[in-house]
């Protein structure tokens, strides 16, 4: 008897892919975080479901704020024929996965966690032959989903059990805990249970109306779960929350969340506390050799804010997105309080900055356009000063808000410069009496002004560096926007990120944003402790919003009497705040460790030297079980080897290409899945096809599609639908890395400065990897290359003979191609060139 490997790695990051492979007993090991929007799993339409879920159990804790949830999915084959069951789970976006087993005829198989490269060490050696293939599911927004399938014996059964973990995050005055609910059938033994264990009195426990978790949803009485909400023992610490729906209200639930009553309840069930607060210092727990500190004082007023919106106003948003963009700015200028200041700039061709006075918007000519150093000019440039939030300021805001003229290209640094230069002028002005949020949105790629995401971050963050830095929070509007670059742009710059969904409730998406930011508390925060203390995670924060809460933790070596104080400022001037201590409900190292590895892995998102940061992440992860983006979960279940025959796999859309196809490959060998890891860029609506050859097998990524395997007598070969033509090529079964280029194929400057800060290339169609030599062999026609002459499309340095002519990036675009997920180059035709039929 022989042993199958599935590995299985989860990640946080964008574009993640699994890999697996299919067979008679064969496992399907999927993991994603959703790319597509508005999406929805795949409809039942039998209603005889075979194999049957005859239970699914949900029980989470909570306490100390740290939720572990345990899913349990009892599942059976009433046939007298072997049948394929899938256990699938959705997410929430910054969970841990650190428990799962099966349990098939009786035995149970427990899965563990390895370093990623390890995990694929045993993939190699495992895999002698056989073949690959892609299947990711769809997902609810911010999640990943966790999906595992196997054959179950006749009239026979297998239970699943998953085990996550998660710090839940105080959010507009309350914490929420979301359990995913998508069984895929109506289940006879359905049920959840939370029990919450708080060191604090709860103020409320509440569960509000199910939502599908794809739109902002609004309390609705027909979606009212009804849960059964206990006190435990007659104390106000303790919660006991039950929902358990009867076959009936299963169906009607699934109805009204739109979906077939027949499929069963496919939702989220959420449940919403918040403990009593400390006025000051909040509260620190102390256990065990481990300490945290929650920081959310209750008795302080907002601090009086300077807000600069900077808003795209490029020609891809015409249409719903600036509508909805409108509709959004007529709810959140009011929200602006009168003490508060505003600017309102719009950026295209150029930027434009509003001028309170005549309300109209007054175009900045840049005609140097001298990036990062157009302070001089916008001095003389006369432009209108931060408007007061005067109820006839904000009427003329949201008027001239309305304005669609001049939309054009997305020259994103001229507004993000004049942004920062309006903030720099208020703060020179009114010393520290505002504290200053730069609101930045996009709905694309930069194409004018500064082309490139790495060159954008660097000069901003240059520009706001003074001694009152502007926290510059960036919103991705829709599939075009490059997330990657707008979560370094706002995490090198006091802020964050957010993903506003191109859908129907995307205007109350941006006001249910700018709510969390609106009221600033404090502003320098600053956690003092004794000496001792070790291990500690970040203790300096630039903004506290009301409704949030500041989390640290840390190791308290020998001396447990931490001394705590948090430095501040807020409206009365610099604050010192005292704490409370209060003993914990339960061990608190494993939300220490949570917490540690969280921040070691949004560290790592930014840094140049990754090296020293994975290593820290991967211990930790390997300590406490965490499958984290340096992690893989690795399942071994004992298997016969069986022959792997020639396949084909399938996916749908609504036109088609081909991707490259492996050679055939035969024999006995142990077929197993692997998830192969984040790939990181921007446009995450592109595919996104790379490649990993060891011996005769292959990992690759793809983006977010469902492929499966069939047998056909052409080989092995996975396709995915797009455009309206078809191109098929080979796969090779070695890439060559860029950097193997000989000096007489000299990179132009503009190339090599991509190339050595691992940049993407930005173009109008979206933003492409550079790629590696040899890594595409697909052969396109192209109809102009740099020589005047038609062409292929090829990797740029598999197209040597042209780097001379490209002497910069807006020579370059003329003659972009795009190959998948990489920025290609039309290059001449050579002899060993054949375009693809």
């Amino acid at each position: 008897m022989k042993h199958r490997h599935l590995i299985i790695a989860l990640s946080i990051f964008l574009s993640e892919t699994v890999f697996s492979a299919f067979g008679d007993d064969s496992f399907v090991v999927t993991s994603t975080e959703s790319t597509k929007e508005g999406s929805s799993t795949d409809s039942i339409n039998n209603i005889q479901f075979n194999p049957e879920i005859y239970s699914m159990q949900i029980n989470a804790n909570v306490s100390n704020r740290y939720a572990r949830t345990l899913i349990t999915s009892k599942v059976r084959n009433l046939k007298d024929k072997s049948k394929e069951t899938t256990f699938s789970v959705i997410l929430p976006e910054n969970a841990f996965i650190s428990e799962f087993e099966m349990e098939i005829k009786g035995k149970v198989y427990k899965a563990y966690v390895k370093e990623k490269e390890e995990a694929k060490k045993i993939y190699q050696q495992a895999v002698s032959s056989g073949q690959s293939a892609a299947h990711v599911e769809l997902s609810a927004r911010d999640s990943k989903t966790f999906t595992v399938s196997v054959n179950i014996e006749p009239e026979s059964k297998t239970i699943f059990r998953l085990v996550y973990e998660e710090l839940l995050q105080r959010r507009l005055g309350q914490y929420e805990l979301v359990i995913n609910i998508h069984p895929g059938q109506v289940v006879k033994d359905l049920g959840v249970q939370v029990y919450i264990n708080e060191s604090r009195p709860l103020t409320f426990v509440k569960t509000p109306s199910l939502r599908t978790g794809n739109e902002i949803s609004k309390n609705d009485e027909k979606l009212n779960p009804s849960a059964q909400i206990d006190v435990i023992n007659n104390t106000s610490n303790s919660a006991d929350v039950k929902f358990t729906p009867s076959i009936n209200q299963q169906k009607t639930f699934a109805e009204n969340l739109g979906g077939n009553k027949e499929n069963g309840l496919a939702g989220q069930f959420v449940v919403q506390y918040d403990v009593e607060r400390d006025p000051q210092g909040g509260e620190v727990l102390v256990k065990d050799g481990y300490f945290v500190h929650f920081f959310a004082p209750s008795e302080l007023d907002p601090l009086p804010k300077h807000v600069v919106f900077v808003l795209d106003h490029s020609g891809s948003m015409s249409g719903r997105k600036i509508d909805q963009l409108i509709e959004a700015m007529q709810n959140i200028l009011p929200q602006l309080k009168p003490e508060d200041l505003f600017n309102i700039i719009r950026f295209a061709d150029d930027a434009s900055v509003w001028n309170s006075v005549e309300n109209k918007f007054v175009p900045v000519n840049i005609n140097s356009r001298n990036y990062g150093s157009l302070e001089p000019h916008l001095k003389e440039a006369n432009l209108s000063r931060a408007a007061e939030a005067s109820s006839q300021n904000i009427e003329n805001a949201k008027n001239i808000v309305k304005d669609k003229s001049d939309m054009g290209l997305t020259n994103i640094i001229a507004g993000l410069e004049i942004g920062l230069f309006l903030i720099k002028r208020t703060q020179e002005h009114t010393p520290n009496k505002y504290q200053p949020l730069l609101i930045f949105l996009t709905d694309g790629l930069p194409n004018v002004g500064m082309h490139s995401g790495y060159e954008i971050t660097n000069t901003v963050t240059k520009l706001n560096s003074g001694t009152t830095r502007a926290a510059i929070f960036s919103l991705s509007f829709g599939h075009g926007a490059d997330k990657n670059f707008l979560q370094k742009l706002s995490s090198q710059n006091l802020g964050f990120s957010r993903h506003i969904y191109e859908a129907a409730d995307a205007s109350l998406q941006l006001q249910d944003f700018y709510s969390t930011i609106s009221s600033p508390l404090m502003s320098n925060i600053t956690f003092k402790y004794v000496d001792s203390v070790s291990d500690v995670t970040n203790v300096r924060y630039p903004i506290l919003f009301k409704g949030s809460e500041l989390v640290v933790a840390g190791k308290t070596g020998e001396n447990s009497d931490l001394l705590p104080q948090v430095y501040g400022t807020c409206t009365t001037g610099r604050v010192i705040f005292n704490t409370t201590r209060t003993e914990p409900v339960s061990s608190i190292e494993r939300l220490w460790g949570y917490l540690t590895v969280q921040q070691i892995l949004k560290e790592r998102e930014t840094a140049d030297n990754k090296t020293e940061l994975t290593k820290k992440a991967l211990d930790l992860a390997l300590k406490y079980s965490f499958v984290t983006s340096v992690s893989s979960l690795v399942v071994v279940k004992p298997n016969q080897t069986d022959a792997v025959d020639s396949q084909t796999a399938t996916a749908k859309s609504s036109s088609e290409r081909f991707v490259p196809s492996a050679p055939a490959i035969s024999g006995p060998a142990p077929r197993l899945g692997l998830f192969a890891g984040p790939r990181l860029g921007g446009g995450s609506f592109y595919h996104r096809y790379g490649g990993y050859s060891a011996q005769s097998s292959s990992i690759f990524r793809a983006s977010p599609r469902t492929l499966k395997w069939r047998t056909d007598s052409g080989g092995p070969r996975f396709y995915t639908t797009r455009r309206p033509y078809t191109i098929t090529a080979s796969i090779p079964t070695t890439t060559t890395d860029i950097s193997s280029l000989t000096s007489s194929e000299t990179l132009p400057q503009w190339l090599e400065d991509l190339k050595k800060n691992n940049e993407s290339i930005t173009t109008p169609q979206g933003s492409f990897q550079l790629g590696q030599k040899g890594a595409v062999t697909t052969r396109l026609n192209c109809p102009s290359t740099p020589t005047n002459t038609t062409g292929v499309c090829t990797i740029i340095f598999d197209c040597p003979e042209v780097f001379k002519l490209l002497t910069d990036i807006n020579v370059y675009l003329k003659y972009f191609c795009q190959l998948n997920e990489y920025a290609g180059v039309c290059c001449p035709v050579k002899q060993e060139m054949t375009p693809s039929a």
